[in-house]
């Protein structure tokens, strides 16, 4: 089953000032160390983001950490795309393995080492934020 999703007072309050300043709706916040990833609502990704990213930045400099905007999905491999869309994502494979539900995800090979991150810390924000929505406990890139 998929995570639960917890919002803290801060996650909520990082949701307000979220909405405040995009105009998007925010369906999810979690926080990761120095990066907020804002889960929003199908079709406002554009607008959560703003021209030129200006969105993306005025809540950077507000919050101090850096902003992921991500579109929500009720089909899991389109949310998983969603989440690497700054990867350029080519194919997702979703599949059984025992008891997990695990995904494999295609990047554009130049960006795969940025879409990992240091010791892979993006992967397990990515594949934290795909279990608060689908039921997928792992994620690789390929």
């Amino acid at each position: 089953m998929s995570a639960d999703i917890v919002l803290t007072e801060d996650t909520l309050r990082y949701i307000a000032l979220f909405e405040s300043v995009t105009k998007a709706n925010a369906i999810d916040c979690m926080d990761a160390d120095e990066k907020l990833v804002f889960v929003v609502e199908k079709g406002q990704g554009n607008i959560a983001v703003g021209k030129k990213g200006e969105h993306v930045i005025k809540l950077k400099d507000k919050t101090g950490k850096n902003i992921q905007v991500v579109e929500y999905s009720e089909d899991p491999e389109q949310f998983v795309k969603n989440v690497f869309h700054i990867y350029g994502p080519q194919k997702v494979v979703i599949e059984q393995r025992g008891a997990i539900t695990h995904a494999t995800i295609t990047v554009d090979p130049k960006l795969k080492g940025r879409a990992i991150g240091k010791a892979g810390k993006n992967l397990r924000i990515a594949r934290d934020i795909v279990n608060r929505h689908h039921e997928i406990q792992s994620i690789s890139v390929d």
